[in-house]
């Protein structure tokens, strides 16, 4: 008997084991054809070949079969390679991400302006959604959700666990229906619940306004597809209601997570002489080697559009400005930010920026599928790397209402973990010194009240145009 079990034994584990090797090398033939189909639709124009890693791909298909075979309910090869891409790609940064066809479809329409959801930008931390920035003028805004909170829960739905596009998924849905966030925020000693109902969220990229005769805000909220047509548009507005030469602008950038490049170029290029450089780029293919300029083929979206540019009056190009940026500007606001600071066309004002300086490509992967992969890195026109460091103001002015926060709880991109480091070999820990710095008496802070941007108690614009007078005097004389 005790031959025959032994024997048994044997031809069980062997079977099994037999099995195993045979999922193992379904899935390692899954997972190499997918890694050659990427292989040559990034490869399609060059000539570099890389070898596929054997030893990597063979531990791969191990656990491939291991979880076919044994795990404790069936799981498709669907589900399975669509974990291992998102644990790729996640693994990498917090920008790189894998979109499936509903994430590729809500990326094109949010590029445009309009789409579903609360109105926040989200990253993944710890297997939690942090929050980046609420978008101004969103349900989430008006609902009290700051950069940097951590949602835990999804009405009943634990967060931990989900990949950050099936979060996103649970957070869109029908306009008007309701969705309540579990928050922790470290200001706060237990967990917020917040109800946010959601809407079809139509971001007004460009706000305008004369603040004082002479004098123009224009506040620019996300960089979409028209956001550059929209600035002009805007400026004309405000030069014909002045009725006459405007003698400073404030360019609000604060609390902008970015968007578009083209879209930072068209609004640098509205202030900047032609051809100027804007931004470059530089990352390890030739096509993540970009110098953009202030020209109209760098900016326009379809070799049809006409140049939004040509007919903006020249004042534009030489009125003194004054940029506003906080801890809240990211991305395409940095890198007018900086272009402008670099050119020394404007007198940045404010606090640090975010120190998102890298650069995401979308690559389609068929089946209305792709990945967002962070192919390079942003660099000013002066070669300054924003990527983990930000864009230092040359004056800092705090917002009284929310320089406690502001200092304690800002969330930046060095904070996100995987970050992208800066790649100068800078040390992004601390807050480079800037030139100069105003800041409000201490007892003052407490009688401030939230001032909404734009608005008449806006401390940090009323510093703005307090500069730009100061610099209309010294002109003058």
């Amino acid at each position: 008997m005790t031959p025959v079990n032994g024997f048994g034994t044997r031809t069980k584990g062997y079977t099994m084991r037999s099995r195993i090797e045979k999922i193992g090398l379904v899935g390692i033939g899954l997972i190499a054809g997918l890694l050659v189909s990427l292989h040559f639709a990034a490869n399609a124009d060059k000539n570099t070949e890389l070898p596929l890693p054997v030893e990597e791909l063979r531990a791969f298909s191990e656990v491939f079969g291991r979880i076919k075979s044994d795990y404790v309910e069936p799981v498709s090869d669907k589900t399975l390679i669509t974990s291992a891409i998102n644990g790729m790609l996640s693994g990498l940064d917090p920008h790189s991400a894998y979109l499936d066809a509903e994430g590729f479809k809500e990326l094109q329409v949010g590029t445009q302006g309009e789409f579903g959801g609360l109105g926040i930008e989200v990253g993944m931390e710890d297997g939690l959604v942090k929050v980046i920035s609420p978008i101004e003028d969103t349900p989430a805004f008006k609902a009290g959700v700051k950069s940097g909170d951590l949602i835990i829960k999804l009405d009943d739905k634990l967060v931990k666990g989900l990949t950050l596009n099936d979060a996103v998924k649970l957070m869109r849905g029908k306009p008007g229906s309701s969705i309540v966030l579990t928050i922790l925020r470290k200001s706060e000693t237990k967990p917020l619940q917040i109800s946010v109902t959601r809407a079809i969220i139509k971001v007004q990229s460009v706000k305008s306004k004369l603040v004082e005769p002479g004098y123009a805000f224009v506040r620019i909220t996300q960089f979409q597809e028209h956001t550059g047509e929209n600035l002009a548009t805007a400026l004309e507005k405000l030069q014909k209601e002045n009725k006459g030469d405007l003698q400073g602008l404030v360019l609000d950038l604060r609390n902008d997570p970015g968007g578009l490049l083209t879209g930072a170029v068209g609004v640098s290029a509205a202030f900047l002489p032609k051809d100027a450089l804007v931004v470059y780029t530089e990352g390890r293919t030739e096509d993540a080697k970009m110098h953009l300029t202030a020209s109209a083929e760098n900016y326009l979206r379809g070799s049809s559009k006409s140049d939004y540019l040509k007919n903006l009056p020249s004042i534009f190009k030489k009125i003194p400005m004054v940029v506003l940026i906080n801890g809240g500007s990211a991305s395409a606001s940095e890198i007018v930010a900086g272009a402008l600071q670099d050119h020394k066309r404007a007198v940045l004002m404010g606090t640090q920026s975010f120190g998102k300086g890298s650069v995401q490509t979308i690559l389609p992967l068929g089946n209305n599928t792709a990945i967002k992969l962070t192919t390079a890195r942003y660099y000013t026109p002066s070669g300054r790397s924003i990527q983990a460091k930000g864009i230092v103001p040359d004056i800092v002015v705090e917002d009284p209402a929310t320089a406690s926060f502001d200092n304690t709880f800002r969330l930046r991109e060095v904070d996100l973990d995987k970050h992208l480091s800066n790649g100068q070999g800078e040390d992004t820990s601390e807050t480079a010194k800037p030139r100069s710095q105003t800041k409000p008496k201490e007892e003052e802070n407490s009688k401030v009240e939230i001032a909404e941007f734009g608005a008449k108690n806006d401390y940090q614009l009323n510093q703005a145009l307090n500069l730009l007078k100061g610099m209309s005097i010294l002109r003058g004389k």
